[in-house]
């Protein structure tokens, strides 16, 4: 049944719908990275930090902080469902059965989040989550969810009955007659990235459903944990740039440094093959990568090039592919990096035959409300909000990106990194979503 999400919004009560309503409403990869973690490095303390790129929007000055405290109280009660311990433990992922440990599952069966720090300063929160890295991990996506739709909250409070019947009305229509557009790309794979900044739960479940009915086989699926098991969709994701970081952070030497990304992936092949082995390059700069990657990468499912423009990033991993002897139509390019419509049919047309691709669809999926209001307003308008690894083990963590506006960390390590992997292939452009 659809909910009238409108009726629901202008009857809310958080009580009646928290934000986090469970531990799997999280992405598939953040599984996937906790499971290695879990294995090797239980004993490495990480701290994550909110950052917001979007400096002018006073996040603080949106959303109530006593608000914000009830949701993060409540996300640290939940705990793991039996109905969810079964489905992770008996269903297949990406081919395999029982991708997770029987000793992975019963742990996890214990979990609970963390405390967190939270302050305000000059117009923003400071929200942060120290402890074990098994544990810090799994508050990213629910923090950066929460913060995400209090601020929408924050906005409906404000909005009539028939003012939000119109709102969701031109939304809907929004993105499906952007589902009309994708329908025209034959041999089209696009999957859900939007769980870390969408309007609310429950206009990503609403969007997900419309996907999946309005593209049929060309859904792929989603990376929401808990969404891919109320929808019977398969659950999308691989790894994320905080193994990178936090690899490099526990580097002794610039020669150690150097080689953090390929320890990531030594580790990452011991426990994971097939189409799991999907390289996220750009952490430290993809042209550095390339460069200085063994040649057992070449034999990789595929790459992810995520901050670079996607043609560019494409074109240099294919031309990296032929240089290695690798026949592109064998590999697959996973594009994820604030992608709107306009940009899946460029990217689409450019590289259709030459190589296989799939499209991970973020913020502009599961929060686009541009132009919807029946008033003029940009307080609807997504922003580029992150929850970064900032220290390990006491020590600053660092990502460059190949876009330097999306680059963390202290000034001084970052010049340090620099130097060890180089500038090379580092284009600065605005950072949108």
């Amino acid at each position: 049944m659809t909910i009238d999400i409108a009726k629901r919004v202008w009857d809310h009560s958080w009580k009646l719908d928290p934000i986090v309503r469970s531990l799997l409403d999280t992405d598939f990869y953040k599984l996937l990275m906790l499971q290695l973690i879990w294995r090797r490095y239980a004993d490495v303390d990480v701290t994550f930090s909110l950052i917001n790129r979007n400096r002018k929007v006073r996040l603080a000055d949106e959303i109530d902080e006593g608000e914000l405290r009830a949701q993060l109280d409540h996300a640290r009660t939940l705990r793991l469902g039996k109905k969810e311990w079964i489905w992770l433990a008996g269903n297949s992922f990406y081919g395999h059965r029982q991708i997770f440990e029987p000793r992975f599952l019963e742990w996890l069966r214990g979990f609970e989040l963390p405390e967190y720090d939270l302050r305000r300063e000059d117009g923003q929160y400071v929200l942060e989550f120290h402890g074990p890295w098994t544990h810090t991990t799994m508050w990213e996506i629910p923090a950066l969810a929460i913060i995400n739709e209090l601020r929408s909250r924050a906005v409906l409070k404000s909005m009539g009955r028939f003012e939000l019947d119109v709102l969701y009305a031109r939304a809907k229509a929004k993105l499906w007659s952007k589902v009309e557009r994708l329908r025209k790309l034959e041999g089209l794979r696009i999957a859900d990235f939007g769980t870390r900044r969408r309007h609310s739960y429950l206009w990503q479940d609403w969007c997900v459903n419309a996907l999946k009915e309005g593209l049929g086989e060309a859904f792929i699926g989603t990376s929401s944990v808990t969404l891919a098991m109320k929808s019977d969709l398969e659950a999308i994701g691989t790894n994320a740039h905080e193994l990178p970081m936090v690899y490099a952070a526990l580097a002794k030497s610039d020669a150690d440094l150097r080689e953090a990304p390929f320890r990531v992936l030594r580790d990452w092949r011991d426990m994971y093959d097939g189409n799991l082995r999907v390289v996220l390059p750009d952490a430290f700069g993809t042209t550095a990568f390339l460069r200085d990657a063994p040649d057992w990468v070449a034999n990789w499912k595929g790459f992810r090039p995520d901050s670079a423009p996607p043609i560019e990033g494409g074109e240099q991993i294919i031309a990296w592919w032929n240089a290695k002897g690798q026949d592109p139509r064998d590999k697959l390019l996973v594009f994820s990096d604030g992608l709107d419509i306009e940009t899946i049919e460029t990217v689409f047309q450019h590289f259709n035959g030459r190589v296989n691709m799939s499209f991970g669809w973020g913020t502009n999926l599961t929060n686009d409300f541009r132009g919807c209001s029946p008033q003029p307003r940009s307080d609807l308008d997504p922003i580029s909000v992150v929850c970064k690894v900032t220290k390990v083990n006491g020590r600053p963590a660092v990502k460059l990106s190949d876009n330097p506006s999306k680059a963390t960390g202290d000034r001084e390590e970052i010049d340090r990194y620099l130097r060890v992997f180089g500038t090379a292939g580092r284009v600065e452009r605005e950072v949108v979503v």
